[in-house]
């Protein structure tokens, strides 16, 4: 089974093939160039298989492609951002 990321305003997730939506993070503007990740979503099935990251990598992405700072407030952003340095540079302070 290959999930393709897909993104809609506000949000980029996978649906299974049958069109269910089986993960997804969301993220709304803070501010003018910050966004606050406020929810991230794997379903059980998926679990263990680096899904929220490779979500969380596209919210990265986004943001850094357009210069904006990001304030990660659920809990598994909020601890991906504590484990990668990488993503420091993207903090809002």
């Amino acid at each position: 089974m290959s999930l393709i990321i897909q993104k809609e305003n506000g949000r980029f997730f996978m649906n299974d093939e049958k069109g269910n939506m089986i993960a997804e993070i969301t993220y709304t503007p803070s501010d003018d160039s910050v966004i606050m990740i406020d929810h991230t979503y794997v379903s059980d099935s998926l679990r263990g298989q680096g899904i929220a990251g490779k979500l969380l990598e596209s919210v990265v992405q986004e943001a850094r492609s357009k210069g904006y700072k990001i304030i990660p407030a659920c809990s598994y952003a909020k601890a991906a951002f504590d484990r990668k340095s990488e993503y420091q540079d993207l903090l809002a302070n």
